[in-house]
């Protein structure tokens, strides 16, 4: 079995470039905006997304909170959660 000469094992010491470190942190961009919604209830409401998994908390009535826009069209069947 051939080694190359240890290049695989010399390419894995190496401390990765501040240009390589950027790509594998960056996240994907997302499609659309996140949208906001307003809390019309009286008491604390927590909302998990049925895309995303998210878990999205009201405290009190008023409080507005954005949604990912892949979880707002689940959010628009509660009745106290109006979209801003």
């Amino acid at each position: 079995m051939c080694n190359c000469g240890n290049k695989r094992s010399t390419l894995n010491s190496q401390p990765l470039s501040d240009q390589t470190a950027m790509i594998v942190n960056r996240q994907p961009l997302k499609m659309w905006p996140d949208i906001s919604f307003e809390y019309i209830g009286n008491t604390g409401l927590t909302v998990k997304g049925n895309v995303t998994g998210k878990l999205y908390r009201y405290d009190k009535k008023g409080d507005t909170a954005f949604i990912d826009y892949r979880d707002a069209s689940g959010m628009m069947r509660l009745s106290l959660l109006k979209r801003k």
